[in-house]
């Protein structure tokens, strides 16, 4: 009996400490990404074949198919036959694989939607259930989209390819993820337990199903934990693990759906800060990649609702065809390697960074051309057509370019003379644009004495005043042209400035010359480009380091920002960062620390802030006390996508930041505030991300009073997104205003489409409240349906008739979510 008792024991301990090893296998990369054509597919294909019991993850590029079709017909036949079977399954459709949390939220669904497509079109019985990627794919607002798109179940982890960093760890075997809307999505997490790599800084525990990670993962009482590595495409390895270890691969969807429990209370709120994530922010191939992205990622969700609003007013019909080369072109820019490995060589393209060049050119030009094409832009004329493409009417100054042999003056809709300014070429006026529409004007001699054009003049002497109703800047010119007032007039006539501060300045850590060096070391001088009662424009010429740098400042009449044009004309290459990095796989690394980095400062006279931030379809309240690091195992969520801003945790002011790309941000003690504007130095994989041409960047300052809800700092980067357009127009159409969707306050259209006698709308409430509100429509519209992002009918609309002949619908969404209609005409 005691043998026996003995033995039972024995077992009971064995079996108590016996665990279940699940591991995700699978492939990453693409025709873009290292994928072999003449040999991979039928590798997988053999793989698959001889170990029965292997599963593989597929985040393939979906264009791959087209080239594997053609070099490899029999292997694609092949490979074809089991896409939809029991050993794969496709879990990153994106067109291109992209971050997401450095891009708009409204490309995170076309790289979804044109990506599934793709794949659809050659293997149409493929369905899709988690999303799993190989690198920190992620972004907070994933749930919505996923959701929406009929994704079930979605994996943070990304183990053996963080070079570019990693999501937090937190929870266990799952997790609820929840998204900034609310929308929820049942995750595996990188597990609380689920450590860095000791002596890697591509890697955490998960990435080989190590005793290691399984023993921290029963000690935090994981009952089925899962490792995790897709390959790259290129490598040769079939099953990852073969050493015999107890683990069972299974499909994500497996483990969801048959080992994991199911459901879980666990609720993962994943704020944008969970990432951290570092890249060379600062280097200027960054630069220009980010500042190429957002430019065409603009204006191409632009040229569609330009093309929407010209087909509701002259049934104008864009070509698809050129839209879509048009979105994937820019999809391939927005590739992760764009960003990580900007120099790595890439077919016949050069490198990444030529290839993003050559991509958001042409994806820059189609819009270009759609956008002029709605509106039947002619060279010259007398009439010029002021296009809005946001769903809140706007009163601004456009600009436009006139003969400067003459003085024009501007006429409006109603016959009124509205106000206008000229200088040169150039003509300045006031235009007042309805919702989602346009407003005609008439260009005519003008009948107020004609006055001495002003000259472009230089100033020099210790301090400039540029002022309109809105601002007062006081420039020092003695110290490099810094701010030392920055006075909001209609904001209680508060000066922002703090004092004895160089707000403006650049200051950066020069390694070679083994000092810091500071725009404010050396004068400046003032170009005033226009000077007149609804544009001031001025440069601000100085010197840092001995290299020039110029910034045009613009302060518009009515425009609740100052803009800034900053070009650095570097001689040569300099040393920028902390130290000179030799050993860039080193924990420790120069250029993650940003405070050495060259920054533009901006100390402000405010109470202790508290930072918020925009992301895809969000903005993030901040929770960290800074933002500095110089570890890549102490990386923290430092980004800017568009816009920061710093708010007084305990008073009325506050001030709004925006970047004309996606960059780090630097906030700490005593109101530390700048946006890093130049690194140079060895970075990733060894790359020497020099200095090799000039620096250019546009970045905007918005003094404003409460949060940046209360103060409409997200509806002040869509008009910077999408700025009122002119064009001169047909002469004989008669002057007119009309707005075809009118939003409720808060709401935005993330994107307007036609399609057939149909527009597809999407509305995004980015600041409005979660109650009934209502939108209208003036168009004779028939039905209004609203879809899911994969298109499918969700239910129908009920229209009602408005006393000014519209029609309205009803809406309700909590903030930061986002609803597509499909608006039916007769």
């Amino acid at each position: 009996m005691r043998k026996f008792t003995l033995i039972a024991c024995v077992v009971l301990a064995i079996i108590c400490h016996s665990q279940n090893r699940y591991f995700v296998d699978g492939y990453h990369g693409g025709v873009y990404g290292h994928y072999p054509l003449k040999w991979k597919t039928q590798f997988i294909v053999d793989n698959l074949n001889k170990w029965q019991d292997w599963r593989i993850g597929i985040e393939i590029e979906p264009e791959t198919w087209d080239s594997v079709k053609v070099v490899t017909p029999e292997s694609y036949s092949a490979f074809a036959a089991i896409a939809a079977g029991p050993q794969v399954e496709f879990t990153n459709p994106t067109y291109a694989q992209p971050y997401c949390y450095n891009i708009s939220g409204e490309s995170i669904i076309r790289q979804f939607q044109y990506g599934i497509k793709k794949i659809n079109e050659h293997f149409p019985d493929v369905k899709f259930f988690t999303y799993s990627a190989e690198e920190p794919c992620f972004t907070s607002c994933l749930p919505q989209v996923l959701q929406q798109l009929g994704f079930k179940y979605a994996s943070l982890k990304c183990p053996d390819t963080c070079w570019g960093g990693y999501t937090a760890a937190y929870g266990g075997q799952l997790v609820n993820w929840i998204g900034p809307d609310g929308s929820t999505l049942l995750t595996v997490p990188r597990y609380a337990c689920e450590e860095l790599e000791p002596n890697s800084t591509w890697q955490t525990t998960a990435w080989h199903n190590s005793k290691r990670y399984f023993d921290a993962c029963r000690d935090a009482g994981i009952e089925n934990p899962v490792g995790m590595c897709y390959q790259d495409a290129g490598w040769r390895n079939g099953p990852w693990i073969k050493d015999g270890n107890g683990t069972k691969y299974v499909l994500w969807k497996e483990y969801f759906q048959n080992i994991a429990a199911g459901s879980t209370e666990d609720n993962y709120v994943f704020s944008q800060e969970e990432m951290r994530v570092n890249l060379m922010w600062g280097s200027q191939v960054m630069q220009r990649i980010g500042r190429q992205v957002r430019q065409a990622e603009n204006r191409l969700v632009q040229a569609e609702k330009f093309a929407a609003i010209g087909w509701l007013t002259n049934k104008y019909v864009q070509n698809q065809t050129l839209i879509d080369e048009g979105w994937r072109t820019l999809m391939l820019a927005q590739h992760h390697d764009s960003w990580i490995v900007p120099y790595n060589g890439l077919k016949d393209y050069g490198t990444w960074a030529d290839a993003i060049e050559q991509w958001t050119g042409s994806s820059l030009k189609i819009a270009n051309d759609v956008i002029a094409n709605s509106v039947n832009a002619l060279e010259k004329s007398q009439t010029v057509k002021v296009v809005n493409t946001q769903g809140f009417a706007r009163k601004e100054v456009v600009e436009i370019n006139v003969s400067e042999d003459a003085e024009y003056e501007v006429v409006d809709a109603n016959g009124e003379i509205v106000e206008s300014a000229q200088d040169g070429a150039k003509l300045w006026f006031m235009a007042d644009v309805p919702s989602f529409g346009y407003a005609t004007f008439r260009l005519q001699p003008a009948q107020r004495t004609s006055e001495e054009k002003k000259k472009q003049r230089i100033v020099a002497s210790s301090d400039f005043i540029m002022e309109n109703e809105l601002f007062k800047l006081q420039f020092d010119l003695s110290r490099g042209g810094v701010v030392k007032q920055f006075v909001a007039k209609k904001i209680d006539n508060k000066d922002f400035v703090a004092s004895a501060s160089n707000f403006g300045e650049m200051r950066g850590y020069f390694y070679d010359r083994g000092k810091w060096m500071t725009s404010a070391d050396s004068t400046a001088w003032v170009e005033v480009v226009a000077d007149n009662d609804l544009a001031k424009i001025v440069k601000i010429h100085g010197t840092i380091a001995g290299h020039d740098f110029c910034k045009t400042i613009s302060m518009i009449s009515g425009c609740r920002h100052i803009d800034v044009n900053l070009v650095i004309d570097w001689k040569h290459n300099e040393g920028i960062g902390e130290y000179k990095e030799n050993d860039w796989r080193a924990d420790r690394r120069s250029y993650c620390d940003d405070r050495y980095k060259l920054t533009i400062n901006f100390p402000l006279n405010l109470l202790p802030t508290k930072i918020s931030k925009d992301a895809p379809f969000d903005v993030c309240e901040s929770e960290l006390e800074n933002t500095f690091f110089n570890r890549w195992s102490e990386i923290k969520h430092n980004v800017i996508l568009n816009w920061i801003d710093a708010s007084e945790e305990d008073g009325d002011y506050g001030m709004a930041v925006f970047s004309d790309h996606t960059t780090s941000y630097q906030h700490g003690e005593n109101n530390q505030l700048g946006l890093t504007a130049q690194y140079s130095g060895v970075g990733l994989w060894g790359g020497n991300y020099l200095i090799d041409r000039a620096t250019e960047i546009n970045y905007c300052l918005m003094p404003h009073k409460g949060k940046w809800m209360q103060a409409g700092v997200d509806k002040e980067n869509d008009r910077i997104a999408e700025p009122l357009k002119a064009f001169y127009i047909d002469n004989g159409q008669s002057l007119e205003k009309k707005s075809f969707v009118q939003l409720p306050s808060g709401y935005r259209i993330s994107a307007a489409q036609q399609n057939g006698n149909k527009l597809l709308l999407r509305v995004y409430n980015a600041e409005g409240d979660f109650s009934k509100q209502k939108v209208k429509l003036t168009a004779p519209v028939a039905k209004i349906s609203e879809k899911n992002l994969r298109g499918d009918f969700l239910d129908d609309v009920r229209i009602n008739k408005e006393q000014d002949s519209s029609i309205s619908f009803s809406i309700v969404m909590p903030r930061f979510a986002f609803k597509t209609f499909e608006v039916e005409y007769k």
